[in-house]
């Protein structure tokens, strides 16, 4: 099997930690995963790849973080037509509209959400959430 990306931005750890369970998922069912940061992949890689997982904590008033995740977003939007993406992120306010935002806006795209839904946490992942992140793993590795 190919690698699955699993793309991140955290800012406190919380969302790392998201993404290396999502990872536990991928490899325990039998596929390879890369875990990276958004500034360490070009949008023009994570085109290539037919399935990848994307997390982003909320930010201020439940945004996707803006200098680096929401730039990356907004250009690789015009590649999501086809792609299996699953999506995932902490948040420490709110109740999730980032999440539903960002699903909606990759759905629109062309995209198909993993699980059909992304999964989120309230600061750090507890054993509900990893289980829930690795499941997503595991369903990245099915895709």
């Amino acid at each position: 099997m190919s690698k699955v990306k699993v793309v991140f931005w955290s800012g406190s750890g919380n969302t790392q930690a998201m993404a290396d369970a999502v990872a536990a998922g991928i490899n325990a069912a039998g596929g390879e995963a890369e875990v990276t940061t958004f500034d360490a992949l070009s949008v023009a890689d994570a085109a290539k790849d037919s399935v990848i997982a994307f997390g982003c904590p909320a930010m201020g008033a439940e945004v996707l973080e803006e200098t680096v995740v929401e730039p990356f977003m907004a250009e690789y939007e015009g590649f999501a037509s086809g792609k299996k993406i699953a999506l995932f992120g902490s948040y420490g306010w709110g109740d999730g509209q980032w999440m539903r935002d960002w699903q909606d806006r990759l759905s629109g795209a062309g995209a198909t959400i993993i699980g059909g839904e992304g999964v989120i946490c309230n600061s750090a992942p507890d054993a509900d959430a990893v289980a829930s992140l690795e499941d997503l793993g595991r369903q990245l590795a099915q895709a």
